[in-house]
């Protein structure tokens, strides 16, 4: 077994805050030794607990398409890794939603996981938990996205659950100038 399938499989093991998950630990991400791309996210919702496999709802098939990517590329660990904040399903809030991450996971594992992955060229942060994570300014959402050139290789991103819809209407310049930029950079860091 290779380090990096070693790491893979202690991850998947982890049950370090398994009393605070409602439907148990399933660490949900995807890792390759020669990944490009690393997406650092917010935490695996019910589909995505429930198959396994992260982004596997409508937020991803509108991530997808702000990357311009097939899924066959987005799933390719060796093109792109995806370690959110939480690797489990952490709950979800009264109203709709999910709760965050749970906050041990990141200090647990995203060193050893992001020096497993030498390669990668651009870090998506997408939304506020992992904007606070590794953002170098603290910045309020929206200016933290309007600002992205300022961070590059790191490329800050809303969340895109259907919520973003309406703040996509009041910010029109993430489709026209955020995107492109955002696509080319994707494109630039697989080469």
């Amino acid at each position: 077994m290779s380090d990096l399938a070693a790491l893979r499989a202690e991850v998947g093991a982890c049950r370090h805050c398994a009393a605070h998950l409602p439907l148990g630990p399933r660490p949900v991400l995807q890792i390759g030794g020669g990944a490009r791309v690393l997406i650092t996210s917010q935490a695996p919702g019910t589909k995505a607990h429930a198959s396994g496999i992260p982004w596997t709802d409508a937020s991803g098939d509108r991530l997808r398409g702000w990357l311009g990517m097939s899924a066959a590329e987005f799933y390719d660990p060796e093109r792109l890794a995806i370690v959110p904040m939480g690797f489990c399903y952490p709950g979800a809030v009264k109203g709709g939603g999910d709760l965050p991450p749970r906050p041990e996971c990141a200090p647990l594992w995203h060193a050893r996981l992001r020096g497993a992955m030498p390669g990668v060229r651009l870090r998506l942060l997408i939304g506020i938990h992992a904007q606070a994570a590794y953002l170098p300014t603290r910045l309020p959402m929206t200016e933290a996205v309007r600002r992205a050139a300022e961070f590059l290789p790191i490329f800050p991103l809303p969340h895109p659950s259907w919520r973003v819809v309406g703040w996509m209407r009041r910010n029109p310049w993430f489709e026209a100038e955020t995107l492109p930029l955002l696509r080319a950079e994707v494109r630039r860091a697989l080469g």
